[in-house]
């Protein structure tokens, strides 16, 4: 074997090991592409369609959230007014610039359990309005998405139950901290409705799902290629000057 030729097994070695990688997380995003826009479609279909009884309390202890992730549901009870968490939140659209709370109530359903259910958004400046803790006061009927609770990040704060103060819709954990024994797993976000005096006060629901899996298969891929063509301008020089 000639020497030039020698001195590209490294070089070409390391090339193809790159290329493979490189061109691997091409196609598992496009697995990943293929699982989001199936994802987007269910949650499109549950969202928009008829409202329908959530999943009864004998199914609680089994469910997963993607078992019930934005449904459309309708429910019948009465707030328990005198137990409340916050989560802090931004402004919602359409809400200004302030930012300030999601207000987090129980209600006691008709046919027993309780489920957390997310009433809107308060301004930071509005906390201490303590309006919101004396209506609904009778039985309500309420239709609206039922949500999972939220991914943390390591740059999520801690939470500071002694306050009231969360920085995730964690059902379990608000209804741990509300010293709700018989809770659903998941939070009731309530359907936008014609403006009413008050607070807080319910906005569109947030249902978008970011979708870049194609943006980044390519990019990979892209790179994959960039990769094997470097390689081969690499080896035609080396060659070409022997």
């Amino acid at each position: 074997m000639r020497a030039e030729a020698r001195a590209l097994i490294g070089p070409a070695i390391f090339s193809f090991f790159m290329v493979a990688l490189l061109a691997g997380l091409g196609v598992w995003q496009l697995r990943r592409l293929a699982w989001k826009e199936a994802l987007i479609e269910r949650v499109e279909t549950r969202a928009t369609a008829a409202p329908v009884a959530p999943p009864p309390r004998a199914q609680w202890d089994a469910l997963a959230p993607q078992d019930y992730d934005f449904t459309h549901v309708r429910v019948f009870g009465h707030f328990d007014l005198s137990r409340e968490a916050l989560i802090f939140s931004p402004p919602p659209s359409g809400a200004g610039v302030e930012p300030g709370f999601r207000v987090i109530a129980p209600l006691l359903l008709d046919d027993g359990g309780a489920i957390l259910v997310d009433r809107g958004f308060l301004p930071l400046s509005q906390r201490a309005d303590e309006t919101r803790k004396r209506a609904p006061s009778g039985p309500v009927t309420l239709t609206g998405l039922l949500r999972g609770p939220q991914a943390r990040n390591l740059f999520t704060p801690a939470d500071s139950p002694q306050d009231g103060l969360f920085y995730t819709s964690d059902a379990r954990a608000l209804a741990a901290h509300l010293k709700i024994a018989d809770a659903a797993p998941f939070l009731l976000e309530l359907d936008p409705a014609a403006p009413a005096p008050g607070l807080p006060r319910v906005y569109d629901h947030n249902i978008e799902l970011t979708n870049n899996h194609l943006s980044y298969a390519l990019t990979w891929f892209a790179l994959s290629a960039a990769v094997a063509g470097g390689f081969a301008f690499y080896a035609i020089g080396r060659l070409e000057q022997r």
